[in-house]
C-alpha cells in the first residue's frame, strides 16, 4: 500500500505527463522515461487476444526522442492540441517498482476550433526512482480501440 506522499507523487508525475503532452513540450516529455523506458500504444482487443501488435512501440528513450524529433522534423500531420482527463490512481507495489494504473480520455481540438474525443483507454506503467526522481520504466497506453480517428502522430 503506498503512502500518502507515494501516493501523491506517482499523481504529480501522471499529471505532469499529460501537461507536457497538451502543452507541445515533448522534448520534456521525453525525459519522464528512464534510459530503457518503453512506451507502447497498443488495443485492448489486441491485449486480450495475446496479440503483440502495438499501435506503437519504443523500446527505449532514445526511440521516444527520435519520435519526437521525427514529429517536429519529418511528418506531416493534423495539427492540434491534446487535452487528457486521468481517473484517480490505482497502485500497487512490486519488486521491480510501482505499478500505477489509471483511465485516461483524450480529447483534440483542431485548428477550425472542433473539439472531439480522440481516445479512451487505461495507462498501465511501471515507475520507479532513478537517479532520485520517479521516471516511467515502462508505460503501456491500452487503447479501447485500435481504430484511431485520424493519424496516431502525438503520444497519447
Amino acid at each position: 500500500m503506498p503512502t500518502p506522499d507515494d501516493y501523491f507523487q506517482l499523481q504529480r508525475l501522471l499529471d505532469l505527463y499529460a501537461r507536457l503532452i497538451d502543452e507541445d513540450r515533448l522534448e520534456e516529455w521525453v525525459e519522464l522515461f528512464s534510459p530503457e523506458g518503453r512506451y507502447e500504444i497498443i488495443s485492448r482487443e489486441n491485449l486480450a487476444q495475446g496479440f503483440a501488435l502495438p499501435l506503437m512501440l519504443c523500446e527505449n528513450r532514445n526511440q521516444i526522442a527520435d519520435r519526437v524529433m521525427s514529429l517536429r522534423k519529418a511528418n506531416i500531420y493534423n495539427i492540434h492540441t491534446d487535452r487528457h482527463i486521468i481517473s484517480q490512481l490505482h497502485v500497487e507495489r512490486s519488486a521491480e517498482g510501482w505499478c500505477v494504473g489509471a483511465n485516461f480520455a483524450l480529447f483534440q481540438t483542431n485548428q477550425e476550433g472542433v473539439s472531439s474525443l480522440y481516445s479512451v483507454g487505461r495507462y498501465d506503467d511501471l515507475v520507479r526512482p532513478v537517479d532520485g526522481r520517479l521516471m516511467f520504466i515502462s508505460k503501456r497506453v491500452i487503447v479501447d480501440t485500435g481504430a484511431v480517428p485520424s493519424l496516431l502522430a502525438t503520444p497519447i
